[in-house]
């Protein structure tokens, strides 16, 4: 059979689909009654070149023959073998229960298959290409001009810096002058005696000489020594020169005071998801954990009945409080440096220090966050119908607040003791973490994707940043560690290991370390639970001796420090392994 006489008997037009069609547009591919013809060379949308069809498949019969018999045309597409094939190919009966179709017509659908996807190419896929494409030097200049910002930022840091230490410096240098006016006014004083002294004594020299030399009895006699109000020499000065003692500088302290960079986040969009690649800290090395944690020391304190809260300004000093208006900053030999009264007279519910080392305080019944810089407090958050509780610095600067609605004191008694209303829903959704970047809120967590409350209404809660970002709170009343991620979704609610009954845990203080880890002290319990990132179980501190266990944190070197509601010391405790250990206090169980 002549597949180019067969194609006209069936090929039929493609724009009126009715008529016969002996025409062929080979730019876009179509079949053409000779009545469509003319319609489709008006068309202004391009070039057209229309030639008979017999023609088109004259010049198509080179390419369109069968693979296995070079000597015969191809006449149809065998669909399952995706091949042309010819009459021999059908009588020898390879393809009998396959699926066949016209060649012209396999060829007229993959050409305007082709065109589609070419118009589509040419008219959208590459003009967005190159808008993309024209958008990178604008972005390369921004990151420029933003480099050239931050570059700004440190250099103005850097001079405030210099000028604050030149400051210092003039201040000391002045305090040296004062001192060697006061030390040269002192060596001048004792000149001045030591010369009218000497004075005296030549004047006395004289007389004697004088006696010597008369002959009058009556003068003579009246001599009285003057030897022993001479023989006491005049007094030395005893100074005790001021010398100066240069700290060695720390240098992660120095950059936390001068301040930092907050980490690149990069996004990579795609269909409606997002894929982070960048902005949380990688972990560092996995560390092993000590079989048995060490006690370090225990650290006193005084002017408390009980603490609530620790959170450490250096490896060398921590801040504490509790159930008084007096916020105290201790060394680890428990010696008070210096200590704070809140800016109301009000206990603070919570501290945290801030990467810069501010030192910063809620204040639940003045509904504020404030700031404490040396002896001044500046208040930087009032809130309006919510009361703060727990709070913490973040990574990036930003903090942290978990609060409790205004709506919510109903449950309260005067003595703060939660009661139960049994016509009302203890998760309520009355209590959220809300981060605030300044004073500006910026992000409010609390609910979960299906609406329910993350949180639940009860006292104590306190929170701390992981290092993946995650915002990890202890909440007492649902007996709960709930960790959310950075955008506020619920990853995981930790509520205590199997071999305790899970109504008698009872989380109060929160902290995380270098490893992602997270620790929670357990006041029913009597210890501290340690569980990985994502909720897993790792280990108890129990062998301390804990009594009623609160307030937690860590130093750099994840040496942990408990706040003790009962006794108001805190240890110090060292639970990971390491060649460096600084001076162990066995303790009562190692």
């Amino acid at each position: 059979m002549d597949p180019q006489n067969c194609g006209q008997d069936v090929v039929r037009c493609t724009l009126c689909r009715d008529a016969v069609a002996p025409m062929y547009c080979e730019v876009c591919h179509i079949d053409l009654c000779k009545d469509c013809v003319v319609e489709h060379l008006s068309y202004t949308d391009g070039f057209h070149k229309v030639v008979s069809l017999k023609q088109f498949l004259s010049t198509l019969s080179y390419n369109s023959v069968c693979p296995n018999h070079p000597t015969k045309p191809c006449e149809q597409h065998c669909e399952e073998c995706n091949v042309p094939i010819c009459g021999l190919c059908l009588s020898s009966g390879e393809h009998d229960q396959h699926e066949k179709e016209d060649i012209l017509k396999i060829l007229a659908t993959k050409k305007a298959l082709i065109q589609k996807d070419l118009l589509e190419f040419k008219k959208s896929i590459y003009s967005k290409y190159q808008e993309a494409s024209a958008n990178i030097p604008v972005q390369r200049a921004d990151v420029r001009k933003h480099s050239e910002q931050l570059t700004t930022a440190l250099n103005k840091q850097r001079e405030a810096l210099h000028t604050a230490i030149d400051t210092i410096v003039q201040g000391l240098k002045t305090e040296i002058d004062e001192m060697d006016k006061q030390h040269l006014a002192a060596i001048e004083k004792q000149e001045n005696k030591i010369n009218e002294t000497m004075n005296e004594i030549k004047q006395v020299i004289l007389d004697l000489k004088s006696l010597l030399d008369t002959s009058d009895v009556g003068l003579v006699s009246k001599y009285k020594s003057r030897i022993e109000e001479f023989r006491k020499l005049p007094s030395k000065l005893k100074i005790s020169l001021p010398n100066f003692l240069p700290q060695k500088i720390n240098r992660e302290q120095l950059l936390e005071q001068f301040g930092s960079l907050s980490p690149l986040f990069i996004e990579t969009k795609e269909r409606g998801y997002t894929v982070p690649s960048a902005g949380a800290e990688s972990s560092p090395p996995a560390r092993p954990l000590l079989d048995v944690p060490r006690l370090i020391t225990d650290i006193p304190t005084t002017g408390f009945e009980g603490l609530y809260s620790v959170s450490c300004l250096s490896d060398e000093e921590i801040w504490i409080s509790g159930n008084c208006k007096i916020m105290e900053l201790y060394n680890l030999r428990g010696e008070l440096l210096m200590y704070v009264r809140t800016k109301s007279g009000n206990w603070p519910e919570d501290i945290a220090v801030t990467r810069s080392g501010g030192l910063v305080y809620a204040d639940k019944d003045d509904r504020s966050i404030n700031l404490v810089s040396g002896t001044q407090i500046q208040t930087l958050i009032t809130l309006q119908g919510w009361k703060p509780f727990g709070l913490c610095s973040t990574s990036s600067g930003d903090l942290l607040v978990i609060m409790r609605s205004d709506d919510d004191d109903d449950h309260y008694d005067d003595d703060d003791y939660y009661y139960d209303d049994d016509d009302d829903d203890d998760n309520n959704g009355s209590t959220k973490v809300v981060r605030f970047s300044g004073s500006t809120e910026t992000q409010t967590i609390q609910q979960d994707d299906q609406g329910n409350p993350l949180y639940s209404s009860g006292l104590y809660k306190y929170l701390s940043e992981n290092r993946n970002l995650d915002i990890c709170v202890a909440d007492s009343l649902a007996g709960a560690v709930v960790v959310v991620s950075a955008g506020g979704k619920l990853r995981f609610r930790y509520t205590g290991p199997p071999s305790i009954p899970q109504e008698s845990f009872n989380p109060r203080g929160i902290t995380t370390d270098s490893q992602g880890n997270i620790l929670t002290s357990d006041c029913n319990n009597l210890c501290i639970h340690i569980i990985d990132q994502d909720g897993h179980f790792l280990c108890f501190i129990h062998n301390c001796g804990f009594q009623n266990p609160w307030g937690l944190c860590v130093d750099s070197r994840d040496n942990l420090f408990v706040a003790e509601l009962d006794t108001c010391k805190v240890p110090k405790i060292q639970y990971y392994n390491s060649s460096r250990v600084d001076g162990c206090v066995t303790c009562k169980q190692c």
